[in-house]
Parts: structure tokens; C-alpha cells; sequence
């Protein structure tokens, strides 16, 4: 144990004849942050962190390392068709996209100044036995049938299996195109909010409750009731491009989407039974 994660954690002892570090601890995204200054404790665990991490494991001989970063780094929605791309110009939109942001830019500095070797991975939404958060809360709605005005959603967005994941920062450990790269990350196949519940209700063996509703006034609705962000996330384009990890590195998601739910499903429902 290392205690809490901060510019001044001491790393010497984990460090201590370790040839690769897979940094994936961080503050993550907070939907009601009380924080007095948000950005700044984002910051303090996010990027300051992280930096003396990496300073800490090239002054101990490491050789690389491997950050966990995010894909709001390249913003929080996508045009359909118009996937994001590791080359496109960074666009963060709130606190912990930017402290993400700045974790990436302050490690590949330290890379040029240490000759560490740093390899970025930007995933999308992560799911897996134990999932948390918005994703555990449609599955459990999915399970329980529960009737949703959301079978007539036409948008696109990746997400990415944790065993999916897992594929590829194994192969950056130690494939020698990876360094100093930055790699999108996905299962490689775009659902929308509607084929993912009814793929969620198949891996949970139940039937789908999806009633229509047009997209645009489930959009309006929340506009009104000052829930533009929720209907963002469930009807609008997020979409992840694989094609350098596929092409640079030789890597494909080896777990389909739906094995990826369905193990998920099971998660949730041994959890249930408990």
C-alpha cells in the first residue's frame, strides 16, 4: 500500500525492480462533485499523480509505462460517421477530461526528458463483471423489465469490454511500436442506445421493454427539465477509431460484444443473488 496518490506519494518500494507500470488509479468522473474546487483535486491526484509516478519509476529504472487515460480527452460526442481519432486536436469538456489531458502531455514530457517509455490508452465506456454506475443501472432496469421510451434511438457509440482492454495493454507492454503512442481503444463494433438494450436483455435472458418515442422530444424534455447532458449520453454519437492499435500494434478486440455483455450480465446477476 502506498496511501493516497498525490504529487508527493512515495513510490520507491513498488517500484523496486519493476520493468513495466500499468497506471490506471485516478480520480474519475464525479456526477455531483462537491468538491470547493473541482479541477484542482482532479488535478492534485490526476496529474500531479501521475507525473510523480512517472518521474519516480524513470529515476527507478522502469522502462514503461502504461496510462490510462480517457477518450473525453478528445471531447464528449462525435458526428456519425465521423469517429474520433488519436491525431484530432484535444477538446476536453469538463474537469476531468482536462486533468486527464494534462496527465498525457506531462507524461510524454517526462518520456523526452527521461527516455521512460509511455504508451497512452484512451478508452470509452469500460463494461465487465462488476460494472458500476450509469451501466449497472440500465442492466438492473433491462432485468427488472422495466419499460423505457428508448427503442427508436439512431446514434453510435463504443464501448469497450474490460477483457477487450485488458488485449491491449497487454499487447503494449511490450510491442516496440507502442511507444510514446496514444491509442483509441473499443470492441471494434458501434451499437446505439437502442441495440445496446436489447443486446443487454438477450446476455440477461429476459425480453426488451422499449416503447417509441421520437429522439427529438426525448432530447426536448430534457432540455426543459435541465437534463441536457442525460439525453446527450443516451441519444447522441460517441464513437472511438481503432484502426491505429489495429494497424500499428497488429492488435483486434479478441471478445465480441455480445461474450463482453453476457459475462457482464452474469456478474450482475450473481451480485444479485448475494
Amino acid at each position: 500500500m502506498v496511501g493516497e496518490i498525490n504529487g508527493c506519494t512515495d513510490w520507491s518500494e513498488a517500484l523496486r525492480n519493476i520493468d513495466v507500470v500499468i497506471h490506471l488509479a485516478a480520480r474519475v468522473h464525479v456526477m455531483d462533485d462537491q468538491s470547493a474546487d473541482p479541477l484542482a483535486e482532479f488535478r492534485r491526484i490526476n496529474v500531479d499523480g501521475s507525473l510523480n509516478l512517472a518521474k519516480q519509476a524513470a529515476w527507478a529504472g522502469v522502462k514503461r509505462l502504461i496510462y490510462l487515460s480517457s477518450v473525453k480527452v478528445n471531447g464528449e460526442y462525435t458526428l456519425a460517421g465521423h469517429p474520433f481519432k488519436e491525431s484530432d486536436i484535444a477538446n476536453p469538456q469538463d474537469a476531468y477530461g482536462l486533468s486527464k489531458f494534462e496527465a498525457e502531455q506531462g507524461l510524454l514530457l517526462i518520456a523526452q526528458e527521461t527516455g521512460l517509455e509511455v504508451v497512452i490508452i484512451r478508452p470509452p465506456l469500460v463494461y465487465g463483471q462488476g460494472v458500476k454506475a450509469n451501466f449497472a443501472s440500465m442492466m438492473r432496469a433491462v432485468k427488472r423489465g422495466l419499460p423505457l421510451p428508448l427503442a427508436a434511438i439512431h446514434n453510435s457509440r463504443s464501448f469497450v469490454y474490460v477483457g477487450n482492454l485488458v488485449s491491449l495493454i497487454a499487447t503494449c507492454i511490450q510491442h516496440p511500436a507502442a511507444v510514446n503512442e496514444v491509442f483509441l481503444v473499443s470492441d471494434g463494433c458501434d451499437l446505439s442506445t437502442t441495440q445496446l438494450l436489447k443486446a443487454c436483455a438477450t446476455a440477461l435472458g429476459v425480453k426488451s421493454r422499449l416503447w417509441h418515442v421520437p429522439q427529438r422530444l426525448i432530447e426536448s424534455l430534457a432540455a426543459l427539465v435541465g437534463k441536457r447532458d442525460v439525453a446527450q449520453r443516451l441519444c447522441g454519437n460517441l464513437q472511438a477509431d481503432i484502426t491505429k492499435a489495429q494497424s500499428l500494434l497488429g492488435w483486434a478486440p479478441p471478445i465480441a460484444i455480445a461474450e463482453g455483455l453476457k459475462a457482464t450480465a452474469l456478474g450482475l446477476l450473481k451480485s444479485t443473488h448475494n
